[in-house]
């Protein structure tokens, strides 16, 4: 059935080409960067998981530590998005196979294989402990071996960084990870560190150089009670002739206590080079799929390789055992002790030799020998007494070191160097102790037992706030919302302000400004615009119509235009203004210009038979001239020009004829 994801493209950039694997959590498809015309693999989440935010929450975790590291051996994550209902994750795709596909293919590996398998993945993992991240999950079906030979440590979505709170292993409670590789501290108190990838990675190297996990059971509740009650066995038990330090080695990375493993995958890996070199293991390239050891030596399955009897004594056939990562005797040499008969022993660099089967009878020397042996024993019995005793007295007693002070990573050493386990670290604000540093432990300076976990709180240094710069010119009912959403823990204060710009209620700005670093309860003034400022209105008197109408609309008023007369005003000028000159008038409200129309018009009246005087009085009153002729002795007003009733212009001069 066609996969129906196939074809589509994400963000408008990936297009889903095939698919690769699927699994119970995600499928992972290549696909094509369509920006930059490359190749890329895409991990999409599966259908029933996306609505979970545990398991969102793990995706964006992997892209988020992945992006972290910056390695060789570590897949790198270059993106991360949702998009059509798809949640998903960009990663660098690698050509090749799992190590499972390698081991299922194979069976186990030869030493020097193993070696070089686990180097580069030691490698990786080291970087990510460097930059403080715990992968928690490795297993053969997280290591990808490219076509080209190159290892990556894939899958950091259980990864958390060390300071992460509790440092566990659950999810929604739920213990998540592979449990044949869990550590016993990850199954018992679901804690992980970097102590936790390392006894994954043994299990690891005892699988690869077996072909099999060292436990296994019906369910994985068996599984898990042999990791936290049994210690893992030799390799050489299902491989024999393996060199002892070997067995060492699986042994030191795989202790049930996590105080006596090495501390990270980079002490793993210096741990790894010195046993190279003091066995003298070959360096050879990394197994890409077709084993570069013989039918002799390696079987297609994951059964154990004990070298079947092909004599009565149970010796080595021909064909010999492999020693070493590709050492191998093409035969048993032998050799004759005194008074005793031969035996093969295997001589192989760094293997205990096999000691020869002695003939009937017990010699002097051998006698002597068992003697030194009851000695050595009893001795042994004493001293593990002794240290069973002093364990119970006062050996499991540690001194909580000073780790007020220390930042982080000093104090998580100073605890592991004391045989102590730390439980890292809440974090607080602290507006006295830098970040970083330890603020308080718990249990304080003293005796603890060892194995005790001690609290750190950790300092996140001051808690500061800041206002969003995107708030400015947004409707202060919106502001005020947010702010409260943010829940941000300052005392706000709002301020009318003019703005030119700004829409009234709108927020013009904000005091401390935006972006500013602001402790708890600091005051905050909020600018909430009040619309444009008044503007005085300008002395447009004596400007032509057209000039004065200009000048205030430019200044944002509108202008209504009247007209009226005067005596002192030429015609189209202005003559009055409303409001009056440098009155300040809202933004955009209405001034009235008034323009001249020329000279006031006047309606002559009726002065005849008035007394000559009291009728140039009541002209002149009206703004009209008057000039009397006298017609004979008199004073009374006989005849008008203009006449009675008639419009004249102001200044107009109205002449009176008197008469006796």
């Amino acid at each position: 059935m066609t996969d129906p994801v196939v074809g589509l493209v994400l963000e408008g950039r990936y297009r889903l080409e095939e698919r690769l694997a699927r699994g119970g959590m995600s499928t992972v498809y290549a696909a094509t960067d369509l920006r930059l015309d490359r190749t890329v693999a895409v991990k999409v989440m599966a259908e029933h998981l996306k609505h979970d935010p545990s398991f969102v929450e793990r995706f964006t975790r992997e892209a988020r530590a992945a992006a972290m590291l910056s390695h060789p051996n570590v897949v790198s994550v270059s993106d991360q998005g949702s998009d059509q209902g798809l949640v998903f994750l960009v990663m660098e795709l690698v050509r090749g196979r799992t190590l499972r596909d390698l081991l299922q293919a194979r069976g186990r590996l030869t030493v020097a294989e193993a070696f070089a398998v686990l180097e580069p993945v030691l490698s990786g993992l080291a970087a990510a402990h460097r930059a403080g991240i715990v992968h928690r999950d490795i297993k053969p079906e997280n290591v990808l071996i490219g076509t080209d030979g190159v290892v990556k440590v894939a899958d950091f979505g259980l990864a958390r960084a060390v300071e992460g709170t509790g440092q566990t292993s659950h999810t929604g409670g739920v213990l998540i990870g592979t449990v044949a590789y869990l550590s016993p501290e990850q199954l018992e108190r679901g804690k992980a560190d970097a102590r936790s990838d390392v006894y994954a990675a043994g299990i690891v190297l005892y699988e690869l150089l077996t072909g099999h996990p060292p436990f296994g059971g019906d369910t994985p509740l068996a599984v898990a009670y042999q990791h936290v009650h049994h210690d893992v066995p030799p390799p050489s038990e299902d491989v024999p002739g393996l060199a002892w330090q070997v067995d060492e080695l699986v042994a030191r990375t795989t202790r049930r206590d996590p105080v006596v493993r090495p501390l990270d995958a980079g002490a793993f890996l210096a741990d790894l080079e010195d046993v190279r070199s003091d066995v003298g293991i070959p360096r050879v390239p990394v197994p890409t799929g077709r084993s570069s050891a013989g039918p002799d030596t390696l079987r297609p399955t994951n059964r154990p390789t004990r070298p079947r009897p092909s004599g009565p004594l149970g010796h080595p056939s021909d064909p010999g055992t492999e020693v070493l990562g590709g050492t191998r005797s093409r035969g048993s040499r032998t050799s004759m002790l005194p008074g005793m008969g031969a035996g093969p022993t295997t001589d192989v660099a760094g293997a205990r030799p096999t000691p020869p089967r002695p003939r009937p009878g017990v010699p002097d020397h051998i006698r002597r020998r068992r003697t030194r042996l009851a000695l050595a024993v009893v001795l042994l019995l004493a001293i593990t007494v002794g240290a069973v005793g002093w364990w119970l007295g006062s050996g499991r007693w540690t001194t909580v070191p000073q780790l007020v002070g220390l930042d982080r990573d000093a104090a998580i050493g100073e605890l592991q160097e004391a045989g102590l386990d730390p439980d890292c670290c809440e974090e607080v604000f602290s507006e006295t102790v830098p970040a970083g540093q330890v603020i308080s432990a718990d249990p304080a300076e003293g005796d603890a037992i060892r194995g005790t976990d001690v609290s750190l709180v950790v300092s996140k240094g001051p808690e500061r706030f800041s206002i969003d710069a995107g708030w400015v010119g947004q409707p202060i009912d919106d502001v005020r919302a947010a702010w409260e959403e943010a829940q941000l823990p300052l005392a706000f204060s709002e301020v009318q302000d003019y703005d030119q710009d700004i829409p009234v209620g709108h927020v013009t700005g904000f005091d401390p400004g935006p972006g500013t670093e602001l402790p708890r309860d600091s005051a905050v003034t909020v600018y909430v615009s009040r619309g444009p400022a008044p503007v005085a209105v300008p002395d447009v008197l004596g400007q032509t119509a057209e000039a004065a109408r200009g000048t205030l609309e430019q200044l944002g008023f509108t202008v209504e235009e009247t007209t009226g007369r005067s005596p002192d005003v030429d015609t189209g000028e202005v003559m009055a203004v409303s409001p009056a000159a440098g009155v300040a008038a809202p933004y955009a409200s209405t001034v009235t210009i008034q323009v001249s129309e020329g000279l006031p018009r006047v309606e002559v009246p009726d002065v005849r038979g008035d007394d000559a005087d009291d009728a140039r009085a009541t002209l002149e009153a009206l703004g009209l001239r008057v000039e009397v002729q006298t017609f004979i002795a008199g004073s009374t007003v006989r005849f008008q020009n203009p006449g009675a009733g008639e419009t004249v212009d102001w200044g107009t001069t109205v002449r009176l004829l008197v008469v006796a």
